[in-house]
């Protein structure tokens, strides 16, 4: 689990928050030991439970990472599996409140 202490975001060299409805994906490039970069995706989706005089905030998240030598065939994956479902489904109409990549700032233990 990690703290809220800032030595440990210390790997992290360069972050970007995707704001998506009730989801944030958080995309960070982070330094292992060996300092080679690598690519590290969180979605982050808040769950609401509970009664409604006092409602109980969780996180729900799932963090994938991916190295360097798994770029291009990654890429070359999503890439396809996102031309399927507009080829199929044609672009999503954009929500109300979905904003361009934008840095959020939340406090968020894993």
């Amino acid at each position: 689990m990690k703290s809220n202490n800032p030595e440990n975001d210390k790997d992290i060299v360069f972050s970007r928050s995707i704001k998506a409805g009730k989801r944030i994906y958080y995309v960070d490039v982070k330094r292992n030991r060996k300092e080679e970069l690598y690519l590290s995706i969180t979605e982050s989706k808040k769950i609401v439970s509970g009664e409604m005089e006092s409602p109980q905030v969780n996180f729900e998240k799932h963090k994938i990472f991916l190295y360097r030598e798994d770029f291009e065939k990654f890429q070359n994956g999503l890439a396809e599996a996102i031309e399927y479902i507009l080829n199929e489904q044609g672009p999503a109409e954009p929500r109300p409140d979905n904003t361009e990549c934008e840095d959020i700032k939340i406090d968020i233990d894993f």
